[in-house]
């Protein structure tokens, strides 16, 4: 039998069949000898063959090919990756300036990833009601930088509703990941635009002005109109797997066309001579903070959780 992924509990898998039906799967033990160093060998958004035995238990014996899919690097180090989500049409990265902070660092690693496997991602910055004018003008200032890559950017308040009108006609009919840190507005936002999933949500901790993780496991929650929203755990960290040098500046819009006229073909940007891309950067033609952010993917720091802002 073939099926879809919706649900990801850690031992479990929940897949949705053919008819509607939801059937809870494990994974067959030879599944795990396949190479497959993940967290997670098979994600919310997989397609799967499975099969039921006597005693009513399923088991997944088929992985199909991921048209696409958001990876990062595990945070348990016996493993090499986790993967977030597969086989999606768009992702929605919530980033807020304050409460909690979201840095740049963190969106250029997210949206890194998602260029590596073309994958369209939506900015939403979230929590306008709370920003006084001249965080406002950050917020601005933010969106003019992205949108300038041609990443649609947008300012929103999930708890006061605005702004939000146009997401139910952007979502129709796509499967789309909402990503962003804990606490950012991810589960209000899941409960807006589908009111039955009623994903509990939670304050931000006062005290370290970080969010608290009210999604604890992966699932996938149809729209009202068609298509589905992938709700995942909130990501605190972002560090990004098997990229090579040499192919991290392809993941940089403005660095790969401006790398273009550099001397040598394999340019680093670092400080090789006759570099476009350092050139462009001491005309304010490339942004400080994305720069940063390429070489902080260059040298693939492990992260101080890849939290610092620039």
């Amino acid at each position: 039998m073939r099926g879809l992924v919706v649900k990801n509990t850690g031992s479990w898998y929940m897949v949705r069949s053919t008819d509607g039906t939801i059937i809870p799967c494990k994974i067959k033990g030879n599944f795990r000898l396949r190479g497959i160093r993940s967290t997670n060998p098979i994600a919310v958004g997989d397609y799967v063959a499975f099969t039921t035995n006597k005693e009513g238990t399923a088991f997944i014996s088929e992985i199909e090919e991921r048209r696409n899919y958001i990876i990062r690097k595990a945070s348990n180090l016996s493993k090499q990756s986790h993967i977030l989500a597969a086989n999606l049409d768009m992702v929605l990265l919530i980033v807020t300036l304050r409460h909690p902070e979201t840095s740049t660092t963190f969106i250029d690693r997210f949206l890194a990833s998602a260029e590596a496997y073309r994958i369209p991602v939506v900015i939403l910055f979230n929590k306008e009601d709370l920003y006084d004018e001249e965080e406002r003008a950050e917020v601005e200032k933010l969106s003019m930088l992205y949108s300038s890559l041609c990443y649609s950017c947008f300012t929103i308040s999930v708890k006061k509703q605005i702004g939000l009108d146009f997401l139910p006609k952007m979502l129709n009919q796509k499967v789309t990941l909402i990503a962003g840190h804990s606490g950012v507005g991810k589960s209000a936002l899941l409960n807006y635009l589908v009111p039955s999933a009623n994903v509990r949500t939670a304050p931000i901790s006062e005290a370290h002005n970080v969010g608290l993780h009210t999604t604890t496991f992966s699932e996938l929650f149809e729209l009202p109109s068609g298509g589905g929203l992938i709700d995942i755990p909130g990501v605190k960290g972002f560090g990004t797997f098997d990229f090579e040098k040499t192919e991290v500046s392809s993941y940089f819009r403005e660095i790969f066309r401006i790398g273009g006229a550099c001397r040598y073909s394999d340019c680093l940007h670092q400080e090789e001579p006759g570099c476009a891309v350092r050139e462009a950067l001491e005309k304010g033609e490339i942004a400080h903070s994305r720069y940063m952010s390429y070489l902080s993917m260059l040298g693939d720091k492990e992260e101080p959780k890849y939290r610092e802002a620039y």
